[in-house]
C-alpha cells in the first residue's frame, strides 16, 4: 500500500467513524497535532500515542458533531510526507451553528505507518462555531 493508498484509508476510515480502524494505521508514537487555537487542543501541544489521542480527541469529537465530514480536494505526494487539501463541514450539536472551513493536513509517514499527523485550519471560525472565542 502506498502512503496515498494509507492516507485516502485513513480518511475513508475517519469518515465511516470506525476510529479502531484509524488508530491501526498509526505508528504507536504517533505525533497528533492540532491547530493553534483549536479548543480541543489551545495550547496547541500533540498527543502522543492512541490512547492519548482516543482520549482527548476521538471520545470528544464524536459525540459533538452531526453529519461531520471531511471533503478531500487535492492529496500532494511527496514520498514520505502527504499534503492533504479539502473542507470539514457538520453541526456543532451543542451550539447548533454550521461549520464549514477550509483545510491543510501534513502527514508523515515511516516504515508503512502514519508517524506524524499535523492540522491547519482557520481557527477563528472554529472557534466562532463552537462558541469557545470569548472563553466558553
Amino acid at each position: 500500500m502506498s502512503n496515498v493508498d494509507i492516507i485516502r484509508h485513513v480518511y475513508d476510515r475517519f469518515m465511516h467513524g470506525d476510529a479502531a480502524g484509524v488508530l491501526a494505521m498509526f505508528a504507536p508514537a504517533i505525533e497528533f497535532r492540532l491547530a493553534e487555537g483549536h479548543p480541543y487542543q489551545p495550547d496547541g501541544q500533540p498527543w502522543i500515542g492512541a490512547d492519548a489521542i482516543t482520549q482527548h480527541f476521538f471520545m470528544k469529537a464524536g459525540t459533538e458533531w452531526q453529519d461531520w465530514r471531511i471533503d478531500v480536494h487535492t492529496i500532494l505526494d511527496l514520498g514520505d510526507a502527504i499534503v492533504v487539501e479539502g473542507r470539514y463541514a457538520g453541526i456543532y450539536t451543542p451550539t447548533g451553528r454550521t461549520l464549514d472551513v477550509q483545510i491543510c493536513h501534513v502527514w508523515r509517514l515511516h516504515g508503512g505507518k502514519v508517524a506524524s499527523f499535523h492540522q491547519y485550519l482557520d481557527t477563528a471560525n472554529l472557534q466562532r462555531v463552537m462558541d469557545t472565542a470569548a472563553g466558553h
